[in-house]
């Protein structure tokens, strides 16, 4: 998921273009909102809130924070990441491992107190695969069903591979045995939503009846949005009364200081403030890892980082180091590969492309153009608006510049268009700054899904048919170790051929009043607000 979902994801959408869009948009004042401060199991939060809230629409993290609070699934991750019964109380899988049974909770309600059927599933993916819903996501996260594509190619209107058996059991077929296919369907693009309510309009989802554990019972645009418990979710009750986000309603920090709300994300220019031992806020500070990668990356079709030299060239110029230390204040990892620490299949002994200036440009002198004064104009292309870069940006292109002599422009897009994948594939320039947030622990969510040459969200066009090779062999390997292996040797071959520059892996710094009970941030990037109650 994109986390800036993009990302994310978590999504993406949130990771560094999250933390760009927090950290350097130019914030105005909502009203005063008309909620208490605190109090009466009340969470008060700040975002900027939701692109959309259509699961099959939704591809970053600011977004997923919210679809996954409202809509639901067959199945979910637990606090472990691993699938887990949501909708579907329990399933069987077949001897091949291609057709899964589901079978639906009796009591699933969706929040108006309608039953939830196996027929809503079947609709809702139908629907998500249609072309005519315009979703980004189906074409990576619904794609193993047996007939996903010829519904998202137009051919049918129906998915095969999708069987009702009756209302409360769905029968799915996919394609070959894959262990990541359950994680999938924990993913939004995967969850139901009632045909009746998407009739009401284009913008159904501003009135949305989800299946989730919680409903939207207020959203002024802009100013705030407010979450109440459903009172037919399938789980016991919930301990926390409402949550309110305050959408762009000021500097987050300081209303986290006043009280205004109760927690807080906490970027660099805060760093040293928040991890001073002696200080006010040391106690109230929770770090947690996260599934993300933050990255450049490179459009391979057109010149100049279609010569691999060239893009190798550029990842050796940069100081990953001193950027992570000096403007990150140390609250992220360096990162030599793509699969972050804690993903099956990271490996700490992969050989990354390291800070090395002379070796960056002899590179260059052994590319097609042999001198940086024959490179073709260079833009990059992030998200953002109002001219105003992050300071890591500035300081990548600064160290292109004095490493390599190269003059680097910036273009900016919109987040609701820089989060698309494939409107940012016809939008991209020669270099793309991007995250991801695991939508599941599984190297298939960053590696295949990014840089498979057939991928949707492989921006930057990156082909190489080794690598496409082994991503196909590992995809359908049931031995684990055979499959994790696979993974790393393409990981690897991606790395030396600079498929992408990979910066960092991103840490969730977040302040929580002591109050506020049971908030946790997963390793996705997204909360948990089920668990969560307030106690004075």
């Amino acid at each position: 998921m994109k986390r800036f979902r993009q990302a994310k994801s978590l999504g993406i959408i949130a990771l560094a273009l999250a933390i760009t869009l927090i950290a350097t948009s130019c914030i105005r004042t909502a009203p005063p909102s008309s909620l208490p401060a605190s109090g009466n199991g009340m969470l008060n939060l700040w975002d900027t809130g939701p692109y959309t809230l259509d699961p099959a629409i939704s591809s970053e993290l600011t977004s997923h924070t919210y679809v996954m609070q409202v809509f639901s699934g067959l199945v979910r991750l637990d606090e472990h990441l691993k699938p887990a019964p949501d909708i579907a109380e329990s399933w069987g899988r077949n001897p091949n491992g291609k057709t899964y049974t589901f079978h639906l909770r009796r009591d699933a309600r969706f929040h108006d107190g309608t039953e939830v059927t196996a027929h809503d599933f079947k609709y809702s993916w139908e629907r998500a695969c249609n072309p005519r819903t315009g979703s980004q996501t189906a074409s990576s996260y619904l794609i193993d069903i047996v007939g996903a594509r010829d519904v998202l190619e137009g051919k049918s209107r129906e998915i095969s591979g999708v069987r009702v058996i009756d209302d409360h059991t769905l029968e799915v077929t996919i394609d070959a045995p894959k262990a990541y296919f359950l994680a999938k369907l924990a993913y939004p693009t995967a969850f139901v939503v009632q045909k009746a309510n998407v009739d009401t309009g284009r913008e159904w989802w501003r009135k949305s009846n989800g299946t989730g554990p919680f409903k939207v019972t207020e959203w002024r645009e802009g100013q705030l949005l407010v979450l109440e418990p459903s009172n037919y979710h399938w789980q016991a009750p919930l301990k926390i009364s409402k949550v309110a986000f305050h959408l762009l309603a000021g500097m987050p920090m300081a209303m986290y200081e006043t009280g205004a709300i109760d927690v807080v994300p906490v970027f660099g220019h805060f760093a040293d403030k928040v991890t001073d031992k002696n200080g006010p806020f040391y106690k109230e500070l929770a770090i947690s890892p996260e599934l993300s990668l933050f990255y450049a990356g490179f459009n391979t079709t057109k010149p100049p980082f279609d010569d691999a030299n060239v893009r190798k060239a550029f990842c050796h110029a940069v100081n990953k180091e001193r950027i992570i230390k000096l403007i990150l204040k140390g609250m992220s990892i360096k990162a030599n590969g793509i699969l972050p620490v804690g993903m099956p299949g990271y490996n700490e002994n992969l050989r990354g492309l390291d800070y090395d200036p002379a070796k960056a440009m002899s590179l260059i002198a052994a590319s097609e153009y042999k001198s940086p004064e024959n490179l073709p104009p260079i833009t990059v292309t992030t998200s953002g608006e109002g001219g105003d870069i992050p300071d890591y940006l500035g300081a990548i292109i600064q160290d292109w510049k004095q490493n390599l002599g190269i003059e680097v422009t910036v273009r900016q897009l919109e987040m609701e268009i820089f989060s698309q994948p494939l409107t940012l594939k016809q939008e991209l320039d020669d270099i793309f700054i991007s995250g991801w947030i695991a939508d599941y622990p599984d190297p298939q969510n960053f590696l295949d899904i990014l840089f498979h040459s057939k991928a949707d969200y492989n921006s930057g066009n990156y082909t190489n048919t080794e690598v496409d090779s082994l991503l196909d062999q590992a995809a359908i390997e049931m031995n684990e170790t055979d499959r994790l292996g696979m993974y790393q040797k393409a990981e690897q071959i991606m790395i030396e051929d600079a498929a992408c520059l990979p910066l960092w892996f991103n840490t969730n710094y977040v302040l929580i009043k002591p109050y506020v009970k049971n908030y946790k941030l997963n390793a996705l990037g997204i909360p948990s607000l089920t668990e969560v109650y307030i106690e004075r």
